[in-house]
């Protein structure tokens, strides 16, 4: 068996970078902001920011789906005392997919609204990935593993769709 190419330490990498496209889309909500006006339409800023938001909601749900369906099985077979670790962990996946679903409504465009669903989603992602990384990362690290089909099912959650 050969030693995997430190999974633990891509999901912290992973994190760092989303956390960064989170920061960049915050950041879009204040410039949209204050580029409105009262007599105003939508301006073009408000389609980009939508399109970055977009991108980010997609790129953060594969990464879940990719840790639900290929990593966290895989973990859960090499370390099984961490299956209530990854349960909990699935369950806030569903948290965070329902805070992406509020940022998808028609109030999306709305900047008040948006900033507040961001902030609410920054907080909750923080938490999460915090905990996602104390609690596996180790494992992760450690898992050995020979077959083509655990590296396939361990690499999914950090394909990176859209903007990179």
């Amino acid at each position: 068996m050969s030693r995997l190419e430190a999974f633990g330490n891509q999901l912290v990498e992973f994190h760092v970078w989303l956390r960064d496209q989170l920061d960049e889309l915050s950041a879009d909500v204040d410039v949209d902001e204050a580029l409105r006006s009262p007599d105003a339409a939508i301006r073009p800023i408000a389609r980009d920011l939508r399109a970055h938001c977009l991108t980010f909601c997609e790129a953060l749900g594969a990464h879940h789906t990719g840790e639900d369906e290929g990593a966290f099985p895989v973990i859960a077979e090499h370390y099984p005392e961490l299956r209530p670790v990854l349960e909990e962990l699935t369950r806030d996946h569903q948290l965070v997919t329902d805070a992406l679903h509020r940022l998808a409504t028609p109030d999306h465009l709305d900047p008040q609204y948006l900033r507040q669903e961001l902030d609410t989603l920054a907080a909750l992602l923080e938490t999460h990935f915090t905990y996602e990384e104390r609690k596996i990362t180790e494992a992760l690290n450690a898992l050995t593993t020979g077959t083509p089909e655990d590296r396939d099912r361990l690499s999914r959650p950090f394909r990176r769709t859209g903007s990179g």
